[in-house]
């Protein structure tokens, strides 16, 4: 499905675009140039800007300075690791909390009785990713390149947005109860009909509530971050995610829990709580086209969230089909810990990539600088590039992220899994891995999509983090599976 580039991207100077730029002759030696122009401001008036281009072999740290006003960090990965590390810990330990209840709610009679719930856990948790992350990523590029700058142009951006993800929800959360009834009766050729209603007034209840809470937090921490001097592709998407999980998790739990005792009447209630949130889509379709910064996206930003949320749900397939097993309960802990963390991370990354490349046209433009063909490991972790230093640090953050959040659940007492060193080892080696295929895909797919004239702020963190929740649980449980089998009896995975 193709996209046009929304209004909100269209900041190329006045008369001229990227290919009459003073830069568009250099060769690939040379040196970035910067070239004066003029925008119209939201009064009329001229505003001199300067518009740095550089090649792809030569971004260096200049891209802070493009991302950042007052251009103050110049060294990147400094910026990167001091700005990353408290979201990113802070998230951590969201993640710790969202396993801990999940620990905690898996043995819910309605989880018992109803395990399709649980392949809701990542398509739900998901929505933080397919929605929330997305949200973040937009708002923070609009903030960088100075599209919420007056009072008119912030509160038309919020309520565009925050009605967008509403229908995205709504729509999100109905498709993904759907998903776990289908994957549900596979196995077994089994269907209950009040099951089936319980799976879709939890979930769009879950999804439209969470939504609405991680908007308006998300919507504070931007323009909270602009004004204090903080890049807001550093601490948005971490931050979306350390009371995503968590709040998404506990109103899944606790909405689902209460719909479940209310079995005997669920001809009425169930079919109602339905009802009421999808009477509710007109509305927030009007405000949502009203504007253009959201209306592009409303229309056709619906590919990557739906394919984003099955790809979640046979992650929670996984899920479901491990945790309902005795001998390997003790993973529920763990699942969105690894997942979270993940997420988060190629979330960053995904959305530094996209502000530097907003930084230099639209999508679609400068398409001689975007990689056609897949980058070669090597390109991605150990090239010179500020991305690159960006990948490494964000990859480096991984085993000392996972060892304090491990020793948190430990010193929790939560789970079912004594930390042995193998089983250390073993998790260390699917959470290493699952980070290194999504920075890796994460460094093709948001270039790709801008060469074909997607915005990735839309398309591509729905599917990095999907792939995140299904890489991070298939993984874990295949760690669970082989210390099971080696029988590495002091870890007691199932005890």
């Amino acid at each position: 499905m193709s996209s046009k580039p929304e209004p909100k991207d269209t900041h190329q100077l006045n008369g001229t675009g990227p290919t009459a730029s003073p830069c568009s002759s250099d060769g690939p030696g040379r040196e970035p140039m910067a070239g004066t122009s003029e925008f119209l401001g939201p009064d009329g008036a001229g505003v001199e800007v300067v518009v740095i281009e550089s090649r792809a072999n030569a971004k260096g740290v200049r891209e802070e300075d493009a991302l950042l006003e007052n251009g103050s960090q110049s060294n990147e990965s400094d910026d990167v690791s001091t700005q990353v590390l408290f979201p990113f810990l802070l998230a951590g330990f969201g993640t710790v909390a969202a396993g801990m209840v999940l620990d905690i709610v898996q043995h819910w009679e309605v989880f018992q009785k109803v395990t399709e719930v649980f392949i809701l856990v990542p398509a739900l948790l998901g929505l933080k990713g397919n929605l929330e992350m997305t949200l973040a990523s937009r708002l923070s590029t609009a903030a960088n390149i100075g599209h919420m700058d007056t009072p008119k142009e912030l509160w038309r951006m919020i309520t565009g947005n925050m009605a967008l993800i509403q229908v995205q929800a709504t729509v999100v959360g109905f498709l993904a109860s759907i998903a776990a009834v289908v994957f549900g009766w596979i196995p077994d050729g089994h269907f209950s009909i009040p099951h089936a209603f319980l799976l879709c007034a939890s979930s769009v209840a879950t999804a439209f509530i969470a939504s609405l809470v991680l908007g308006m937090i998300m919507i504070g921490v931007i323009i909270g971050s602009r004004k204090i001097g903080i890049n807001p592709d550093n601490v948005a998407t971490p931050i979306a995610a350390s009371l995503g999980d968590l709040i998404t998790l506990a109103l899944l739990s606790g909405i689902s829990w209460g719909l479940y005792q209310e079995q005997d009447v669920w001809q009425y209630i169930y079919p109602l709580v339905c009802a009421f949130f999808v009477a509710l889509l007109p509305v927030w379709v009007v405000l949502a086209r009203r504007s253009p910064a959201t209306r592009e996206v409303l229309y056709s930003g619906w590919e990557p969230v739906i394919i984003a949320m099955a790809i979640s749900s046979v992650g929670g397939l996984i899920l479901d089909k491990t945790v309902s097993d005795p001998n390997f309960a003790g993973m529920a802990v763990f699942t969105p810990v690894i997942n979270g963390v993940g997420g988060n991370l190629v979330a960053v990354q995904a959305s530094r990539i996209s502000t530097f490349l907003h930084m230099n046209g639209m999508p679609g433009e400068n398409s001689e600088q975007v990689p056609r063909r897949c980058p070669s490991p090597c390109t991605t972790f150990f090239s010179p590039d500020v991305n690159s230093r960006s990948a490494r640090v964000l990859f480096l953050l991984v085993v000392p992220g996972h060892l304090v959040f491990l020793y948190t659940i430990s010193c929790m007492q939560g789970g079912h899994t004594t930390l042995t060193l193998i089983f250390i080892i073993f998790y260390m080696t699917a959470a290493l891995l699952q980070v290194l295929i999504l920075l890796y895909i994460a460094d093709w797919m948001v270039h790709w999509m801008w060469g074909r004239g997607l915005d990735p702020d839309n398309f591509s963190i729905p599917y990095l983090t999907a792939l995140g929740d299904l890489l991070g649980t298939g993984l874990l449980a295949l760690s669970f599976h082989v210390l099971w089998l080696i029988g590495d009896r002091d870890t007691d995975v199932g005890d």
